[in-house]
């Protein structure tokens, strides 16, 4: 191997190590760094037109687009947020203090039942039902206090998320002010042909315009037809429940149905039938509608990934990333999707 060789494999392990190390520095930011990034791709056209307003300005321009996006969105999800920690305090507090009430509650409901049901829980091995009675009311009880300690802990996180807020933001604004210069050096820096760079930008792009849009817009409806339907219903908490389907509809598939499914059947259960019919025929034909209609839609069809792999990247990338993976399952699964498709275009027209 000649000395030039040796000096370019050595240098691109001193980038490959240099690149590990800074991405293990700045980990603990990767939320705001994502959501900055992402913001600067949705903001764009916001951006360019208050750019063009301010005669080319563009710090102004920057500035001015960061404070739309943090009274457009921050102020109203920080409201939100401490709208349901008030919430989940009081959720918690009436669970605490009416734990007995359930297994009162559970053998009013077994009282309740047809002779028939009762005769089949018997041949199953159901018959007394007192340990499960027991059972279930613990598990109410702690899963009610899981949802309530999950709304309490964003309390305790708030001085985190205000300074991932913050950085956030920071980074909003010089990507948006800088950011032609990072995509030239960038684009400087990939080692593929042009039209291979311009195919994978205009795809990462897409997609996570698509993705966010599309799932941000499918929560929002979802979260407010199905907290409306509980408020109406009497449930308590509607405005929890409402925000707990909203992140649920990120989930492909099962998503909201996971809160006004049980919810709907308590109520058959405790004998408000109408109540729980009607919750149970909105969900499926209002809720489960705008799900099934809208995410081929408006993620599915501009991402042009099949409505299986949306899926699977989708629950994977939550699995690896929390929240943050709605959006990184789908990005890095358009990604894989063009390379290949790049790879075999090259393969199959070597010479071009």
């Amino acid at each position: 191997m000649q000395r030039a060789d040796i000096q370019r494999w050595m240098f691109l392990l001193l980038i490959a190590g240099v690149s590990i190390a800074f991405a293990w520095i700045v980990w603990p930011f990767f939320g705001a760094m994502l959501w900055a990034s992402i913001l600067a791709i949705m903001l764009q056209p916001i951006y360019r037109g208050i750019l063009g307003r301010m005669r080319g300005r563009r710090t102004l321009a920057s500035a001015a687009t960061v404070i739309v996006c943090l009274v457009l969105g921050v102020v109203p999800l920080a409201l939100l947020i401490a709208a349901l920690i008030r919430e989940g305090t009081l959720v918690y507090q009436n669970v605490t203090a009416q734990a007995a009430d359930f297994g009162t509650f559970f053998q009013s409901m077994l009282d309740a039942l047809p002779a028939w049901m009762l005769k089949g829980l018997d041949l199953v091995g159901l018959g007394d039902l007192s340990a499960l009675k027991d059972a279930l009311s613990a598990a109410a009880l702690a899963l009610s206090r899981n949802m309530a300690g999950s709304a309490l802990s964003l309390g305790q996180n708030t001085l985190d998320f205000l300074l991932n807020i913050v950085i956030m933001l920071y980074l909003l604004f010089f990507l948006l002010r800088d950011g032609d210069s990072l995509r030239a050096t960038i684009d400087r820096a990939l080692p593929l042909r042009g039209e291979y760079k311009h195919e994978l930008s205009g795809e990462f792009a897409s997609v996570i315009r698509a993705t966010v849009k599309g799932n941000l817009v499918i929560a929002l409806v979802q979260g407010f037809l199905g907290g409306l339907a509980l408020a109406v219903a009497g449930v308590p908490a509607a405005l929890l429940l409402g925000a707990l389907m909203a992140v649920l509809s990120l989930l492909p598939l099962v998503g909201s149905i996971l809160v006004w499914g049980p919810v709907g059947v308590y109520f058959l259960l405790a004998g408000a039938l109408w109540k729980g019919i009607a919750l149970l025929a909105f969900g499926t034909l209002v809720i489960g509608v705008v799900d099934n209609f809208l995410r081929p839609l408006l993620v599915g069809k501009d991402t042009q990934l099949p409505d299986y792999v949306v899926l699977i990247s989708t629950l994977g990338g939550i699995a690896l990333f929390g929240f943050n993976g709605f959006v990184v399952g789908p990005v890095v699964a358009a990604l894989f999707v063009a390379v290949w498709g790049q790879f075999a275009t090259a393969q199959a027209h070597p010479a071009d």
